[in-house]
């Protein structure tokens, strides 16, 4: 039965009263933990559970939906969550302890202010072991979040890497941190990762052969991670001056971009957000991607600009801020210098001079 009746419940009780005349809901880890566990087993239609298996509900004065949780071997959990809230809400986790992990989102995102990029749509997350620093997940009202989380202990990932020598010791160094700052990697999702995490939604399977079935997916995905990373990787030894850590703040730096095109956090902001200085994010970015941090979001920008165009449910101007362009003829110079062509030549059909 739902209720509020220890001391802890009946603060949680009062902060949600409260909240309710703010617009966004703010809770700690331990609370909105707290809430979860003190939630009824929703009913969940055409679920069948197996014994491996548990379901838990996100409490209704949060929201609606499910957590599915199981333990498919030693050091290797999986969750399925599908959830949506009915306001913004705030988690504010402080810094902990973490496994290896990755999730794969279907539906929905979680946004950050720093620590991480928005998570969701096109990119997955993948998190080597360490220390995690401590952030706040942002949860918007309405938005149904459905994704596939898996964790496992870095002593189990790390029997598997120690017995092939295709991982260099670089790329093991990035996922076994210990008692330092873990590594974050945000690859994109490839179709096949999607239809994996799809099927392991849907299971054709029940007992014993459903978590075999299960566990086998979570290493094909693990090993599609691991082959991401290691490509990444690659450059390591040929980066003089720049550390394997460094090399994925960087690469952070990137997805960060990319997430944020719209509006972008300064030099300043972005080498703070990933832990490096501004000299080292200003120097590594072209070593990495033979660009620099501004020559990479104008390229991306206009990328975007170039696609939204040619669907032609956009104007110009329209275009323009969408991408956080405050001066359309800026805009429109740099356009024609990447394609050749103005912006409104794009919209009406024009293909681009260089191809």
């Amino acid at each position: 039965m739902f209720c509020f009746q220890s001391y802890s419940g009946k603060f949680i009780d009062n902060k949600l009263h409260l909240a309710h005349s703010s617009m966004t809901l703010i809770l700690s880890q331990s609370d909105f933990d707290e809430l979860h566990q003190q939630a009824p087993q929703p009913q969940v239609e055409n679920l069948v559970l197996d014994s491996f298996e548990r379901l838990e509900g996100v409490p209704e004065i949060l929201g609606r939906g499910y957590d599915r949780s199981m333990n498919l071997s030693p050091g290797v959990w999986l969750n399925f969550s599908d959830c949506e809230y009915h306001q913004d809400l705030m988690v504010k986790t402080p810094a902990h302890e973490h496994p290896i992990q990755f999730t794969i989102f279907l539906s929905g995102m979680i946004y950050f202010d720093d620590v991480h990029p928005n998570q969701g749509g096109t990119h997955s997350y993948f998190s080597g072991s360490g220390i995690s620093s401590g952030y706040i997940e942002k949860y918007r009202a309405g938005e149904r979040l459905t994704c596939v989380n898996v964790e496992i202990s870095p002593e189990l990932l790390d029997s598997f890497l120690l017995e092939d020598g295709q991982y260099s010791s670089d790329i093991q160094k990035l996922l076994f941190k210990g008692e330092d700052c873990k590594a974050s990697f945000y690859p994109k999702v490839t179709p096949t990762m999607r239809s994996l995490a799809q099927q392991m939604w849907n299971p054709p399977y029940r007992g014993t052969a459903k978590r075999m079935y299960l566990q086998a997916k979570v290493f094909e995905l693990v090993a599609m991670h691991l082959d991401w990373i290691s490509a990444e990787q690659k450059p390591i030894h040929d980066t003089p001056g720049l550390k394997p850590e460094t090399i994925a703040c960087i690469h952070h730096a990137k997805e960060i971009l990319t997430t944020q095109l719209e509006h972008p956090p300064s030099l300043c902001e972005l080498a703070q957000q990933v832990g490096i200085s501004v000299s080292t994010l200003h120097r590594g970015f072209p070593l990495l991607f033979n660009t620099t941090v501004v020559g990479y979001l104008t390229q991306q920008r206009l990328q975007k600009a170039e696609m939204l165009l040619r669907q032609g449910n956009y104007k110009v101007a329209e275009v323009a801020n969408l991408l956080g362009y405050s001066h359309l003829g800026h805009f429109a110079a740099a356009f024609k210098r990447q394609y050749g062509i103005t912006p409104s030549q794009c919209l009406a059909g024009k293909k681009s001079v260089f191809g």
